[in-house]
């Protein structure tokens, strides 16, 4: 049996729908964010069926066979040589560098449209944007004279590179940026995009400052967990995505290796505890499809390891036999590998 994705497309609509609703009730838009599934032609259509403000996705070649009447935005900040498909395939797009708009302006320019840009602020996770403390109003008034852009909002970006996880004193200085060029230019940021998953915690606890009017939601949706701390959001579904995979190989053997031990084949000094004969199972899937460590297995089953297509498994004596499959919950980064892999065959359930 070739390595299965499930897709339970009900659980999926349901989490899309239990935090959707949850984050209008404190006001805020949201942004479902499809990169992870690739844009999921079925997936989709689960979306288009919710109250989903907008679709991002930070790949063009997803925004462009996306088919939703909802607002499409570049979720990855543009790269200039792609200008005209951002305004081509992207109502919306992220930016951080002047330079970038003003080539997006240009290309707008070309086809008759206004693009809608969210500029981007780094407040210390040092991922995308500007850095908080430079003076953007420049930039900002730089933007404000393109006739072809219009300056929808500001954004902000944590967790996702630097681990910084989101608080009321971070977020402020958003705020700060704000207050700043409306005052500047008397104009209103229609959008103010406080982050990801990652701040689903500040608004469970209400800590969420209230001029934040928009989220961009991945993982909550697909795995039914916040990415600040990795907890599961009570009312949402963990296994909304499941990989199932094969045992190919059930044999009791030493827990380390017999021999002088060198590096592996991915170059890495791998570390073994000796806990005796143990019962392993090995899977018919590896690290072409999936790192191992992005695999979340059964409770009495403990992941040895994974080479480029084998998952080695400690397993219960006497409870799977050749042929069974072993069920796994993932991670983002899991669910990412296996749905971007060429080798998974996806199952969909309604």
């Amino acid at each position: 049996m070739k390595p299965k994705l499930h897709v339970y497309l009900k659980k999926y609509k349901e989490n899309i729908e239990y935090l959707t609703h949850l984050t209008k009730m404190y006001g805020l838009s949201v942004m479902l964010v499809s990169k992870v599934f690739c844009a999921d032609e079925r997936l989709i259509e689960v979306v288009n069926k919710t109250d989903v403000d907008m679709i991002a996705d930070s790949k063009i070649s997803n925004l462009e066979k996306i088919q939703t009447s909802k607002p499409k935005v570049l979720l990855r900040i543009p790269q200039k040589t792609e200008a005209l498909d951002v305004v081509k395939y992207a109502e919306i797009s992220l930016n951080s560098e002047i330079e970038v708009i003003k080539e997006l302006n240009e290309k707008a320019r070309c086809l008759f449209k206004k693009h809608k840009i969210i500029l981007m602020f780094d407040l210390g996770d040092l991922r995308e944007g500007i850095y908080y403390t430079f003076d953007y109003i420049p930039i900002v008034k730089d933007i404000l004279a393109l006739e072809h852009i219009e300056l929808y909002g500001i954004g902000t970006n944590l967790t996702c590179y630097g681990g910084v996880i989101p608080s009321t004193e971070t977020l402020h200085k958003l705020k700060d940026i704000k207050d700043k060029i409306e005052q500047t230019f008397s104009i209103k940021l229609e959008l103010i995009s406080g982050g990801n998953s990652s701040a689903l915690p500040m608004l469970f606890k209400e800590e969420l400052p209230n001029f934040i009017n928009n989220l961009r939601i991945g993982e909550a949706f697909v795995l039914g967990r916040e990415t600040a701390y990795g907890t599961a959001i009570p009312n949402m579904h963990e296994d909304a995505f499941v990989l199932e995979a094969e045992i190919i190989e059930l044999k009791d053997k030493p827990s380390y290796p017999e021999g002088e031990l060198g590096m592996d084949a991915f170059g890495q000094k791998v570390s073994f505890i000796d806990q005796g004969m143990i019962t392993r199972a090995i899977l018919g899937i590896g690290r072409q499809e999936v790192d191992c460590k992005h695999l979340i297995p059964p409770s009495d089953c403990e992941i040895l390891g994974c080479s480029s297509d084998h998952l080695i498994l400690s397993v219960p004596k006497d409870k799977y036999h050749i042929g069974d499959s072993i069920m796994f919950k993932l991670t983002y980064g899991g669910l990412l590998s296996l749905m971007t892999s060429p080798y998974m065959r996806r199952e969909y359930h309604e």
